[in-house]
């Protein structure tokens, strides 16, 4: 057998046409990679940052029931890895594979994951414990200036707002395309309400919960095609999308005001699942099936979306590095991180994983083949998946559901956590805090997304194009160069407590180097005024901010654990493990 697979494989690869082998091969050789990543890079990280197992989180010093709650390793890596994972690392690489080839962006996913993507979100969290699971903004404003956090505010706030407008007019579009996603989806939120109250109230164990309710929500995927819901109706000039764009809002309004065990911590859990379920079933179909690959490694340096530097790494975006992942972990993971010994797992980690579901994204456009002309990232990736699973014997209308389902979680999830982060940020801004300021704060973040996810977008010919595709090159830009700032913060306090900067100034360096760029290109080169203006806002707002940060580099000592003045929630004794 073996023999027989491997003169398969050099014959198609003799001819040109590589088959599923090859994606096996790097399937397994990024598997090896991370392993060993995880294992020797994340114990250098491990002793960069002095982890101490013993040392009190937030979670417990700051225990308030509602956002600070200590929380069992497996279910808080569900929650970071769910939010994280959203669909940047599914319509980024799909997108860079459609206009560069895949080996570009295996390259860098792999690359970009472990010594950048990977640091920068396990220092994001280090960082955020180490100041009672204040912000990463915070954070720069006791390492650098005040000025320097107002900014920072400012960038984060703008960025959770492109990562809201780009992911609902993806759910949206999923919804308005296949109703039984829809169904299936709502599904999954009442049997992730239920689950939470079960586990927090009730006190029912955490592995009975998931034999219960992760078998039901694999088995919604099937009722929804069952019982898929009726277009809502369309709103005034409107049609279902619009209606399924205000409805998803209103969603992440009431997700970003309920405490975490509720709706935010089990969702999240089952949704990982689903996350698994994705890289599982997308190896097994690479493994088991026959698949002729229809998509050129190379497709050449300058393309429709513009050179491979920068395009490529800020297209990518999530499956490699993102700034987003620095706001998840300084805004709701560090609040929940029961001791430092589960940072590397939960951050690292998650990262890595995440660095999978890229490439299986990779795979699906590969074997789907074709262009995004007439297709979503979504459909892609759903027909992908489909393609997969019908090799292990599924379905591949099923298979396709569970794609569409799976991804669409995973938006769900990016959604309301954004909208939590969003709300940390405008009451960190306007130094506001208690019940009612969270639903103010809410309020007025979704105000600008619900407009901008509105609005008509055309192109250079005057041809409308998709929400999502308008902003995804901006969102890209802000999205990677939040990671720079992130990683810029992280190395000013590393410098300014005694530690080795050189493993962050290093992936520092060259995310600034491609984002900068890539916001510069935006503002000279884009069709729509709105990208153009917010770019070059951007640009300016970066810009003052590692000039901040150059100028507090050569700053005096400081001490680990140096107390910030406490503007969040009342100290409680204690706290229950959820």
């Amino acid at each position: 057998m073996l023999p027989g697979r491997l003169t398969y494989f050099i014959v198609a690869l003799a001819v040109n046409r590589p088959i599923d082998a090859l994606m096996l091969i790097l399937f397994l050789i990024a598997i090896i990679l991370f392993a060993l990543a995880y294992r020797i890079y994340g114990a250098f990280l491990d002793r960069q940052f002095t982890v101490e197992p013993s040392r009190k989180t937030p979670a417990h010093t700051h225990f308030d029931g509602v956002d600070y709650v200590p929380t069992r390793t497996p279910v808080l890596m569900g929650h970071h890895f769910s939010s994280i994972a959203g669909a940047g690392p599914i319509v980024g690489p799909i997108i860079a594979v459609a206009f560069f080839g895949w080996l570009p962006a295996v390259l860098w996913i792999i690359l970009g994951a472990i010594f950048v993507g990977g640091v920068h979100d396990y220092s994001a969290l280090v960082v955020s414990i180490r100041h009672r699971a204040r912000s990463i903004a915070q954070v720069a404003k006791r390492m650098m200036s005040p000025l320097a956090h107002r900014l920072y505010l400012a960038f984060i706030w703008l960025a959770m707002v492109y990562v809201l407008v780009a992911f609902v007019d993806l759910t949206a579009g999923s919804f308005a395309a296949d109703g039984g996603v829809a169904s299936s989806s709502a599904m999954y939120i009442l049997l992730a309400l239920i689950m939470g109250f079960a586990v927090a109230r009730l006190n029912l164990s955490l592995v009975r919960a998931s034999l219960i309710f992760v078998p039901l929500v694999f088995f919604a995927i099937y009722l929804g095609q069952q019982f898929p819901f009726a277009s809502p109706p369309p709103l005034a000039h409107g049609d279902p999308k619009t209606t399924w764009t205000v409805i998803l809002l209103a969603y992440c309004f009431v997700a970003s005001v309920t405490p975490v065990w509720v709706l935010l911590q089990p969702r999240d859990y089952l949704s990982s699942y689903l996350l698994i379920g994705c890289i599982l079933g997308g190896l097994g179909g690479i493994a088991l099936g026959r698949h002729t690959l229809d998509t050129q490694a190379f497709l050449g340096f300058n393309t429709n979306i513009g050179f491979l530097f920068p395009a490529l790494f800020i297209t990518i975006a999530c499956g490699a590095c993102s700034g987003f992942h620095s706001v998840v972990a300084s805004g709701t993971t560090s609040k929940q991180l029961n001791d430092e010994r589960s940072a590397r797992p939960v951050a690292y980690g998650s990262m890595l994983v995440e660095g999978l579901l890229a490439l299986i994204s990779v795979s699906a456009i590969v074997v789907a083949g074709g262009t995004l002309a007439e297709r979503t990232p979504t459909t892609v990736f759903a027909s992908g998946m489909g393609t997969f699973l019908a090799s292990l014997g599924i379905p591949q209308a099923l298979g396709t559901s569970f794609g569409l389902l799976a991804l669409s979680t995973f938006l769900l999830t990016t959604l309301d956590t954004g909208t939590r982060l969003s709300r940390y940020v405008f009451e960190e801004f306007f130094n506001i805090w208690g019940k009612k300021a969270h639903f103010i704060a809410t309020a007025a973040t979704l105000i600008l997304p619900l407009w901008l996810a509105l609005t008509e977008y055309r192109d250079a010919q005057g041809q409308v194009i998709p929400v999502w595709r308008a902003i995804w090159p901006v969102f890209g830009a802000t999205n990677q160069l939040l990671g720079a700032l992130a990683l810029i913060t992280v190395g000013v306090w590393l410098k300014r407590t005694g530690r080795r900067t050189v493993f962050v100034i290093i992936p520092m360096v060259f995310m600034f180097a491609v984002t900068l760029l890539a916001l510069a290109m935006l503002v000279w080169k884009n069709d729509i005024l709105v990208i153009r203006t917010i770019a070059l806002f951007l640009f300016a707002l970066a810009a003052t901010l590692i000039f901040e940060a150059v100028r507090a580099f050569s700053g005096g000592r400081v001490v680990d654990d140096d107390g910030m003045p406490d503007q969040g929630p009342t100290v409680a004794a204690g706290g229950k493990v959820c």
